[in-house]
């Protein structure tokens, strides 16, 4: 599937803010609050965004998960024919960045949804899942020197 490349975004200073990444942003644009409470805003308008359309009946966790395994999957078709060091540059291209940043915030949008209908705290399971794979992954400890010197 070939999408035109979207050459009508300009430089960083001339797009709208909702367009620019919030690290390109003046500080006094910024989105404000502690990382839970923006993702909370963004759960609220998310689910208000699907309840002004009325799709709410549409919002089962088996529907939002399948959709979000269908943008992870445009995610991937960015990357799928690149080699190692091209898909680490992808980024410098606005307009693969800007492909990039849109199937990434469609992933995230997805799945904050699924979280919401499922009532599970996206940062806590994070949070949760990062400390068992740290007990079940521990650092592995430095060689211990034998003593004898190879010269």
């Amino acid at each position: 599937m070939s999408e035109e490349p979207d050459t009508s975004a300009g430089p960083a200073e001339e797009r709208p803010a909702a367009e620019r990444p919030a690290e390109e942003l003046p500080a006094a644009e910024r989105p404000a609050g502690r990382p839970e409470e923006r993702i909370d805003r963004l759960q609220r308008r998310l689910a208000d965004f699907a309840a002004a359309r009325g799709w709410e009946p549409y919002h089962t966790p088996k529907n939002l998960a399948v959709a979000l395994s269908v943008e992870a999957a445009e995610l991937v078709e960015i990357f799928q024919w690149l080699t190692p060091e091209q898909s680490a540059a992808v980024m410098e291209k606005p307009e693969n960045a800007h492909r990039v940043a849109d199937e990434v915030a469609d992933v995230l949008a997805y799945l904050l949804q699924f979280c919401e209908v499922l009532g599970v705290d996206v940062l806590d399971a994070l949070a949760a899942k990062i400390e068992r794979n740290e007990l079940r992954f521990p650092v592995p400890a430095p060689p211990v020197a034998d003593g004898h010197s190879s010269e």
